[in-house]
């Protein structure tokens, strides 16, 4: 008896466990849009912040003598030609949140437009 109201009790919380989600609302959906460009925007932050560490480091390999073993061993390879200060900076976080909105709402003002401009 025990085993079968348990038995229920599970399955009537598994039941819930399936149930859909509504769908989210168009401020959750903003919220979501602006934490997605700080992420990427994040992303680039560190990416500029890896490649300055990397200049350093390259910059004070350059100073550094080089042992004679290495220069006689070097001497045909040429080095990789990069720009010096080939970081690009992020900047600020700037977030717009209608960026994607413009464009189609543009697009849907066009017909009505050329609509209202055929008619005599």
């Amino acid at each position: 008896m025990k085993t079968l109201c348990v038995a229920c009790a599970v399955a009537l919380m598994s039941a819930t466990a399936f149930a859909k989600l509504p769908a989210p609302s168009d401020e959750a959906k903003a919220k979501a849009t602006q934490a997605k460009a700080k992420a990427d925007w994040s992303g680039k932050v560190a990416a500029y912040k890896l490649c300055q560490a990397q200049d350093q480091v390259v910059a004070h390999y350059k100073k550094a003598p080089e042992p004679k073993a290495v220069k006689a061993s070097a001497k045909g390879a040429a080095p990789a030609a990069t720009p010096a200060g080939s970081c690009a900076d992020p900047g600020p976080f700037v977030y717009t949140p209608n960026q994607a909105v413009a464009p189609v709402a543009a697009a849907l003002a066009a017909p009505a437009a050329v609509a209202a401009a055929k008619k005599p």
